[in-house]
């Protein structure tokens, strides 16, 4: 006498979780994890407090001045060629001094970009935009 045998409308998910354990474990072995480096700061070590910018403002006549805005100086007319020598003159003391660049609204903007070129041409470091938000 011969069983008849019964239709399974069911899935053995048993051999799957398997497959998923041991892809995971794998994984796991596998996978480089790079230790992340922290340096903190010692004791006894202070921080500067930023350094203020020197400023170039470029007129709508296209002449140029320039204001160390860390000593509070009044603004000195400067021309193109003299550019370079006052501002390294300036940032004898101290090389890390950023440069900002301040337009009137009205100066092209080809003005503004032949002024960042010269400064990045004779390698002038750390160059900035100098603008005016609009809530004031």
């Amino acid at each position: 006498m011969r069983r008849q045998r019964k239709f399974m409308n069911q899935i053995n998910v048993v051999p799957y979780i398997d497959v998923m354990l041991v892809l995971l474990i794998i994984f796991m072995v596998t996978a480089q994890v790079a230790p992340g480096q922290i340096d903190l700061p010692q004791v006894g070590q202070s921080l500067k407090p930023p350094v203020s910018p020197l400023e170039v403002t470029i007129k709508e006549n296209k002449t140029l001045l320039l204001r160390d805005t860390s000593r509070g100086a009044s603004q000195q007319r400067v021309s193109r060629e003299e550019l370079i020598d006052a501002i390294r003159g300036k940032q004898a003391n101290n090389p890390d001094q950023p440069v900002v660049i301040a337009a009137d609204k009205n100066v092209r903007y080809e003005e503004v970009l032949n002024v960042m070129d010269i400064l990045q041409q004779n390698q002038i470091k750390k160059i900035g935009l100098l603008a005016k938000s609009k809530a004031s």
